[in-house]
């Protein structure tokens, strides 16, 4: 056994470029994994200023000054942030906290409703089933219990200190990062082994998907958002503004976010109008804009980004998440196609015992026809 483990382990890791690959990987993932609350402002200018790179790059090859070209793109970034957090921010606020009032007389409605039709029909629930039921809803709607969760949100929470540094700190490093692009990389190539070329040619291949799959997503979010909003807004629903941001922003955890997000638009709907044909209109309305979500927009926008099976990007968005929290979670698919192209790309031995299980396998498959 010893034996085969040394063979397998001298066959992957024999090849320099791999152990250089392996290193490289394994810092980066340590340094976030240990340090990332430190590194956060970094992080985050590093990912604004990967997804500014393309605009300052175009103005910069049409002849304008590189750091004119960073401060334009900069200023119109931030603009665009100012809009946002002012016009939308402030109203989807406000909702939210309209809805955390109104929640506990919700979800009163609902469960009477709901032993309206236990009392009409008790051969399908037990009413005893019921019972603890509210009995958990009404420890966890306890005032105490509320202002707990609150004390944790709080804790949570950012100081104003810390956002302030955040706000004046990020928009600084992400200038200097697309002003002196050339220069930091050429600096940071002397912290990095000599032998990298397959640590190049991994990111030669992810560069372009990353760069397309943070631009898809973004993308995404505003038009299944937008979409919503209108939706929800001619359908006269109550927290439009609310339900149609949570739904912009379910399409960064794939599957999951989706189901999540239709608890709490189907639970205001029902509350609002009951099971009322009004109800069905909206639930098939929202099921049609999931249903072009995932069959027309996010093939048009990931095409060429994204090319995994629906049970790794569960397990990527778990596992990733698992570790890095809602970070993890935006780039489940990215670091999952990372994964990809490291194995895809690692060396392999020619093993003539393995070329022979391969050939035997491919001749045991039945040939169709």
């Amino acid at each position: 056994m010893l034996s085969v483990l040394s063979r397998w382990y001298k066959d992957r890791f024999s090849d320099p470029q791999a152990v250089t690959l392996m290193l490289i990987l394994m810092g980066f993932a340590l340094a976030i994994y240990f340090a990332g609350g430190l590194l956060a402002p970094l992080l985050i200018a590093l990912v604004l200023a990967f997804l500014l790179e393309w605009p300052v790059a175009q103005m910069a090859r049409i002849g304008i000054n590189r750091t004119t070209a960073a401060s334009l793109v900069l200023v119109l970034f931030i603009g665009l942030m100012l809009l946002i957090s002012f016009g939308l921010v402030p109203s989807v606020w406000r909702q939210g906290v309209s809805l955390m009032a109104d929640l506990p007389s919700m979800i009163d409605k609902g469960l009477h409703t709901a032993q309206l039709y236990i009392n009409k029909y008790p051969q399908f629930v037990n009413p005893s089933q019921l019972d603890t039921m509210v009995a958990e809803l009404k420890k966890m709607l306890d005032t105490q219990h509320l202002l707990d969760i609150g004390k944790q949100l709080l804790g949570y929470s950012a100081s104003l200190l810390v956002l302030m540094v955040y706000v004046i700190l990020i928009p600084l490093l992400v200038f200097f990062f697309l002003k002196d692009k050339d220069e930091l990389i050429k600096g940071s190539k002397r912290f990095f082994p000599t032998n990298r070329d397959l640590a190049r040619k991994v990111w030669n291949e992810m560069h372009q998907q990353i760069f397309n799959y943070i631009r898809g997503k973004i993308i995404e979010i505003v038009i299944i958002g937008v979409a919503s909003y209108i939706f929800f807004a001619l359908m006269d629903l109550r927290y439009a503004a609310l339900l149609g941001v949570l739904t912009g922003l379910s399409v960064l955890i794939p599957y999951v976010g989706a189901t999540l997000v239709t608890l709490p638009i189907a639970l205001v709907a029902f509350v609002q109008w009951g099971f009322s044909p009004e109800f069905g209109y909206l639930m098939v309305g929202y099921g049609i804009i999931q249903a072009l979500d995932g069959n027309v927009l996010v093939p048009l926008l990931f095409s060429d980004a994204v090319d995994l099976h629906p049970v790794f990007i569960i397990a990527a968005v778990l596992i990733f998440g698992g570790l890095w929290g809602v970070w993890g979670v935006f780039f489940a698919i990215p670091l999952a196609s990372l994964v990809k192209a490291v194995i895809n790309a690692w060396p392999v031995p020619n093993n003539p015992d393995e070329q022979k299980i391969e050939a035997s396998d491919n001749k045991a498959l039945p040939e169709v026809k």
